[in-house]
């Protein structure tokens, strides 16, 4: 199958909504679960299902995610497998940024269409699933069709927020409406298996991942000037060709917002979490670092997922993420955070010289108490500092911290001076 199938993974636009982490980096470059990137997701996903021909398509901030690329994806000299970035160009024919989701795969195809492929498999880079692509591509074939979308039974309350779409009993849809009023709700219930309808998830909605084929995705591209695949490309093809639904059953966030990133993270701590980065069959590929193990010195931990190189003296560590070369100091306690860690160590030297100056060095200092957080890398938070993220705050953005939705997030190098309060 794999020689069939090109994959293109979308970079998306600026990532405001995920700012400020996405300030001096693109939405796929985003830190998750301390020891990987957003890239690295639908890049798993397709290296799991036999998929190893991969672009990524970004233009803001890509260095970070280029260099991220570089370092991991590194296949045999004897096959044809690669994972590559293009950034957006401008040649002697467009001088445009992307202009949105099809636009990119407009201004890309040239460089798609000197691989053989029959089929293109287009993901989002900015969501958080498992998933093998392997039978959503034997539907698409088996039936035909010229377009497939995998969608997702959802509530009534979440279909608000997605484009919903009905299917006739071969699956192939028939009728899209993006973001539909509660009042138009009751007319866009689907067929659902048992258990997704016990659960009220009776609408059927596009998860962003499509499939076409190679012949039609040209042809659709050269024939229009239409911007974005979910609010016009493939609203148009439902009317006049053949799109089938693919149905999707599992887990899987959209990762749009500070919240959303904050929830997904979190939910990784849990006892059964939704998304298992422990099922080796489904494993999440990434950089392979030359770290020692993480060093815990008088820590109770509670559901805490702890990346390598860390120096933890803390007291307590509850339901939080703890990213690569984490230093954290003797008496702080966290609560639901997320600790991105640092790109590289202080040396002795240093932090005796941050000790004597009483400058705080990289990573959390002693005696600190955070709580609702997110702690971006390389941040240097000093002694006594206490952050207590939730509700009653309202969201603000300052020189080193921004608030959103009552999470804190600790800007990437920020400098939080002793005794701080947030």
């Amino acid at each position: 199958m794999k020689k069939k199938v090109l994959g293109i993974i979308l970079g998306g636009g600026q990532g405001s909504r995920l700012q400020p982490l996405t300030t001096t980096r693109s939405k796929p470059a985003v830190p998750i679960a301390g020891k990987y990137r957003l890239v690295d997701i639908p890049i798993s996903n397709c290296v799991n299902s036999g998929i190893d021909r991969m672009f990524v398509l970004t233009q803001f901030n890509s260095a970070s995610l280029n260099k991220h690329i570089k370092n991991t994806y590194n296949f045999s000299f004897f096959n044809d497998a690669f994972v590559d970035v293009l950034a957006a160009e401008q040649t002697p024919g467009n001088s445009n940024w992307f202009q949105g989701t099809a636009d990119a795969v407009r201004q890309s195809m040239h460089h798609f269409l000197t691989h053989s492929w029959d089929y293109a498999l287009i993901l989002s880079g900015d969501q958080l699933y498992q998933m093998d692509f392997t039978e959503m591509v034997e539907a698409h074939i088996q039936s035909k069709a010229e377009v497939s979308i995998a969608t997702l039974p959802v509530t009534e309350k979440e279909a608000t927020g997605f484009g919903i779409l009905k299917t006739d009993e071969n699956n192939l849809i028939k009728s899209f409406v993006e973001k539909p009023s509660k009042e138009l709700l009751p007319e866009w219930t689907s067929e659902v298996a048992p258990e997704m309808k016990k659960a009220g998830r009776n609408h059927l909605a596009s998860m962003g991942i499509y499939i076409f084929s190679r012949d039609f995705l040209s042809q659709v591209l050269k024939d229009s000037d239409t911007m974005d695949f979910g609010g016009e490309i493939i609203p148009q093809a439902i009317k006049k060709h053949k799109v089938l639904s693919y149905q999707y059953e599992g887990y899987w966030t959209d990762i749009g917002t500070i919240a959303s990133f904050f929830d997904a993270n979190l939910g990784l701590t849990d006892s059964i979490p939704a998304f298992d980065l422990f099922d080796k069959s489904k494993s999440v590929l990434t950089r392979a670092r030359i770290l020692p193990p993480s060093k815990i010195t008088g820590t109770t931990l509670e559901k805490t997922l702890i990346a390598e190189g860390g120096i933890i003296s803390a007291s307590r560590i509850e339901r939080s993420i703890v990213g690569i070369r984490s230093r954290i100091g003797v008496g702080t306690s966290i609560s639901n955070a997320y600790i991105m860690g640092s790109d590289r160590y202080q040396s002795i030297e240093a932090i005796e010289k941050c000790k004597k100056t009483n400058t705080p060095y990289v990573g959390i200092g002693e005696r600190c108490y955070i709580n609702n957080c997110i702690v971006d890398k390389n941040a240097r938070i000093g002694n006594d500092v206490r952050i207590n993220g939730g509700p009653h705050l309202k969201d603000i953005d300052t020189e080193t911290y921004t608030v959103r939705d009552g999470i804190v997030v600790i800007k990437n190098g920020a400098l939080i001076k002793n005794g701080t309060v947030i």
